[in-house]
Order: C-alpha cells, then sequence, then structure tokens
C-alpha cells in the first residue's frame, strides 16, 4: 500500500514490508475500555493513521475521543522503526499530555509486543508520572487490529490500561 506524496504515489521502503499490514487508517468499532485504579472507568473511539513516504520509517497518528460527549482525548503521533534485517521495532512517540516516549520490541508475525525504553516530558506534566508503557498492537484473523495498553505510574505497578479494537476504514 502507498501513500500518496505530493499527489505521486511512493513506493514501500522495502525495511517496511514486515510492517505493511498496519499501513493505512483504522477506526474503532465499538468503544474501547480505559481503566486504572486511579481514575473512573471510561469508554473511548479512536482512530488511528499509518503512513509512509518512501522513507525506512512509517509515520502515525493516534486520535481518541471519548464515546460519549466525542469531546478530543488523548494524541499520540510518531515515527516507527524497523532494525533492518530483524525484528526489531521502535515507536518515537510524542504524546499531548507533555510525555515523550520510546518504545521498543518485537514484531511476531502481525503481532508488536512494546515496551517503553526512555522517557521524558514537560516540567509540569500532571502527577502521577507514567514510568513505563507496555503495548501489543495485533492483526486479528478477522482483519481486525487490536491495541492493549499497560502502564505503571509513581504509585501504581504495570497495570492494564486501556483496550480497543479497530477496522481498517481507508
Amino acid at each position: 500500500m502507498a501513500s500518496p506524496t505530493n499527489g505521486t504515489e511512493v513506493k514501500l521502503n522495502p525495511v517496511l514490508l514486515p510492517l505493511s499490514w498496519l499501513l493505512g487508517t483504522w477506526e474503532s468499532d465499538e468503544p474501547g475500555e480505559g481503566n486504572y485504579p486511579s481514575i473512573k472507568p471510561f469508554r473511548y473511539t479512536e482512530k488511528l493513521h499509518f503512513s509512509h513516504v518512501g522513507q525506512p520509517v512509517i509515520n502515525f497518528m493516534f486520535n481518541a475521543f471519548h464515546a460519549e460527549s466525542n469531546k478530543p482525548l488523548h494524541r499520540e503521533c510518531g515515527f516507527i522503526r524497523i532494525q533492518p534485517g530483524t525484528t526489531r521495532v521502535a515507536f518515537i512517540i510524542a504524546q499531548n499530555s507533555g510525555l515523550v516516549e520510546i518504545e521498543e520490541g518485537e514484531l511476531t508475525g502481525n503481532q508488536l509486543k512494546l515496551q517503553t525504553q526512555s522517557l521524558g516530558r514537560i516540567s509540569f506534566a500532571k502527577e502521577p508520572h507514567v514510568q513505563q508503557i507496555c503495548r501489543v498492537l495485533q492483526l486479528r484473523p478477522d482483519g481486525k487490529l487490536e491495541q492493549t495498553v499497560s502502564m505503571a505510574t509513581d504509585n501504581q505497578p504495570l497495570t492494564q490500561h486501556l483496550h480497543i479494537t479497530y477496522s481498517r476504514s481507508a
């Protein structure tokens, strides 16, 4: 799947072939579930967009909305890189909460398992501070994309925080 650049189609960099199943736009078909010991459970919808411009990197943007009010919630944008000739993958992520993160992990078939390698945050970030994020993205046999995110903070151990499934919309 090629992404347009200046009106022309560009060829996918061969390094990215193992991740090509991510490319496109994905939208949650049902609201996802958000839970964490320190917050009230919530439901959310989300749109993911994965694209490329011919470089050995995938660009991404995640936009979440409150399921009932449609109020904008979490935003993430960044890049996905794969170490050539390996199954090592890195997400470089900037979040609207003021968190900047590098997650690294392994690609196994159509599943990515990632965890925080490095964190940075703005000086006035809301407490408790996030200390670790683990993420699993997988393309299920039914063609849906599933994401589970676990999080640890200053005062909570690693706990599942988010779970959602998406259908490809473009």
